[in-house]
Order: C-alpha cells, then structure tokens, then sequence
C-alpha cells in the first residue's frame, strides 16, 4: 500500500527519477502499509519495503500521499477529535507516538495544514447528508456509541479532502473504506463538473492481497485499534510475549486441523490470514506449513512469524522513543513540505468557487 509522490501540478520527474525523491526507478521505494489507528479516521500505520511503482501514480494512503503524509488512516488530530474531544496534552503524545510509527515517511499533524479543513468545507458543500448517512464508518461508530458527533458524521468528506488536496491517483485502503474513496471519486468529478475544469484525477483503490486483517477475539469484525478488548489487536508496539499471548488467546474452533475456509471457520481463516501476510506467502502456502499441526500448535508459529516480521520496526520505535526533539523537527518540517504541495491546489481551487 505505497506509492510515489507526484507534484501537485501532474508533472513528471526526469526520466529514471521518481518526482522529489531522486533515485533509480530500479531502486525499491518504502512501501506504507496501513493497519488501524483511531477509526475516527486512519488506521495504525507500518512501513514495509515495496517497489516503487510507475511514476504516473501519485499515492495518497488512506487519504495521504505517501512520502508527504500517511495516514489512515489511520492517526491524526482532526479525525481523533471527530470521535471524542481529548486533552490537548494527551492528543499531542498521541501525535508523537503516531510519529514514531512514520517518522521516515515524512509525517505532519493535518491541523497544522489548514488546507485541509478548507478543502473539505467546500467538498461538504457538494454532498448530501443521505450519502454521508449510508457509508460504514457513520453507521459503525454510532452504533457503538448511541450517537455521533457531526464530526464523525463529516468525517469522510474530511478523508476525500485528504485524498484530493494533493491530487492523488491511486489511494492504499483496506476493502472496508472502499465506500469512502468512492466518495472521494464522486466528488472529484462532481467538483471538475460543476467547475467545468480539471482539477482532481479520480483516485483509485490500491487493494492488497490481504485486504482485512480481523479482530483476533471476534473474527466477525476488522482489528482495530479502537476495540476495547485488548487482546483483540497487535499493536506495532507490543512486545513478543504480547505478541505471543494474544495470538495464543485468538478465537478458533474446536476442530484441530488448519484449513482456509473464511465462511465456516472465520477464526482460524483469519490467523492463517495474518500468517500469509507476516511471512510474505500466499494463503495456500501458509496452510501447507500448518500441515500436521493442530491449531495450538499454529498459534505458536503464527506469532513467531508476526514476532519476526515486527521486531525491526519495534526496535527502531524503542530507539527513536528517545529522540523526541528530533520527531518535532520531521513534524515541523513534515508541515512544511505538506503546505508547499496543498496551498496551489486550494488556491486552485478557491479561484474557481469564487473566494478569490
């Protein structure tokens, strides 16, 4: 889920160089991959190497371009307050700890970017409360709560401002936000209609093989890090008897063989699920590794499997945990990369409606 970053005014780089990212196109580039971070809005986020892809994509990821913001989707101020306002203290050590999981993908704190609040105000003006009301994210999170704040309820049109802000092509999402990228497609085109100019490319999903990974104590629902069960979710941070514990506690069933049936057997699908992805095979591949083990036995070598894919990552964070001037200088200077990509578009855009 990655992509290259294209200038705001579609241009191309030299040939054999990615745009603002000097480099071979030979030459693999980080790949973002999103898992879930406040549902609100973005999901936890990880990196993983991937190859560059062609330089005709500009990436947004889950709403964000990749080398300028991930995101979403996952983890920000503005869709972290659309499900609770919190103590400034406590979103701002939020924010850096969302940091720490991006900090060489050039992350910023959409709050500083005022264009995005701007974009999404006019988008909000182009659609209608009945195709806000219908989408997964409002109909989830209100249930769970009895009620929804209209920032919830806006939310998406705040994700598509996110996607478009910066012109994006191709957007990494998880299967469950297909129905909000397609609104931001719907207001691309509803936008250079109305306008009558070609302002936002219609951004398109980029669906990985593993398009949702579920709650390890209900395999009914996604993982996420809003789940009150906390042994329902693998958090980048967790430590290996974390790790080992919950996969240990995972709901399966009471057949010992591992097989790969989603329909009648969602828990074990599921951990064989999480497995193809850790250790980089296919489904089919996972299970036939499973061959002669009863699903306890699988427990163990699917958390060694995800305890080896994340240890890297966990110590880099534990190191980087400790350089907090510097997360402040990438966010800083994340802000300000951001801005120089986001102000010509909203001036673009400000120009066509009127405003200016």
């Amino acid at each position: 889920m990655a992509g290259v970053l294209r200038d705001p005014a579609h241009g191309r780089a030299p040939p054999g160089q990615l745009p603002g990212r000097p480099g071979k196109l030979d030459v693999p580039a980080r790949r973002l991959s999103v898992g879930a971070v406040q549902r609100g809005g973005p999901a936890r986020h990880n990196a993983a190497a991937g190859p560059a892809r062609s330089q005709d994509q500009h990436t947004g990821h889950g709403g964000q371009p990749a080398g300028v913001r991930n995101r979403p989707a996952q983890g920000c101020p503005l869709p972290a307050v659309a499900v609770a306002p919190k103590h400034h203290g406590l979103l701002r050590k939020f924010n850096l700890k969302v940091l720490l999981r991006l900090k060489t993908c050039g992350h910023f704190q959409p709050s500083q970017v005022p264009e995005h609040a701007e974009l999404s105000w006019i988008l909000g003006c182009l659609t209608s409360m009945p195709r806000l009301r219908h989408l997964p994210q409002w109909k989830m999170k209100s249930k769970q709560k009895n009620e929804g704040s209209v920032g919830l309820y806006t939310y998406p049109v705040l994700q598509a401002a996110d996607i478009l802000l910066y012109k994006s092509t191709h957007v990494p999402v998880g299967e469950d936000q297909v129905q909000h990228l397609e609104l931001a497609q719907d207001l691309a085109r509803i936008f250079n209609q109305r306008f009558d100019a070609a302002v936002f490319p219609q951004p398109r999903a980029l669906l990985s093989s593993s398009r949702k990974v579920k709650s390890l104590r209900d395999p009914s629902s996604k993982m996420s890090k809003s789940d009150p069960q906390t042994m329902a979710t693998i958090y980048l941070t967790d430590t290996p008897d974390d790790i080992a514990l919950k996969i240990r506690r995972a709901v399966t069933d009471f057949t010992s063989e591992v097989t790969y049936d989603p329909e009648t057997r969602p828990g074990v699908s599921n951990l064989v699920s999480i497995h193809a992805a850790a250790a980089a095979v296919d489904v089919d591949e996972a299970v036939s590794r499973a061959r002669g083990l009863d699903t306890a036995a699988y427990k163990k070598l699917v958390a060694e499997a995800v305890i080896q894919r994340l240890a890297p990552i966990r110590q880099r964070l534990v190191r980087l945990r400790a350089e907090r001037p510097h997360l402040e200088a990438v966010l800083d200077e994340g802000r300000r990369k951001a801005r120089e990509l986001a102000t010509p578009t909203l001036q673009q855009v400000k120009r066509l409606v009127g405003f200016c």
